[in-house]
């Protein structure tokens, strides 16, 4: 069965760095897109970035853009979001999310998220 299991939150100061891991299994990590979602405190789910199976096309929301990276690597079947700069807005339970392209970048798959903190 597919499974997401997101790591690497934590406690990061502002302006600091985190990198958030996501190890699939159960499926062909490879032949699928993949985004990273947050939810801060009180708040409803924000998209954060999105990679396409092959890694050809990457987006970001605009946001994160210049101090987020998202990469995968196929080999491991694990994706990555490596977060730079970051601030208190950050704060949020990030998770990795398998995207269906064929059925309209549905996201049919979800880990349970691991919660990234930004504080002094």
């Amino acid at each position: 069965q597919v499974q997401l299991v997101e790591s690497g939150g934590g406690l990061a100061q502002p302006g600091g760095s985190l990198r958030l891991s996501c190890a699939a299994s159960g499926f062909s990590f490879s032949s699928f897109a993949m985004s990273w979602v947050r939810q801060a405190p009180g708040k409803g789910l924000e998209w954060v970035s999105g990679i396409e199976s092959d890694a050809s096309d990457i987006y970001y929301t605009d946001s994160v853009k210049g101090r987020f990276t998202i990469s995968r690597d196929n080999a491991k079947n694990t994706l990555y979001l490596q977060m730079s700069s970051l601030n208190a807005e950050d704060t949020a339970l990030y998770y990795c999310a398998r995207v269906l392209v064929a059925r309209g970048y549905v996201m049919d798959y979800w880990g349970k998220g691991t919660l990234v903190t930004v504080s002094l």
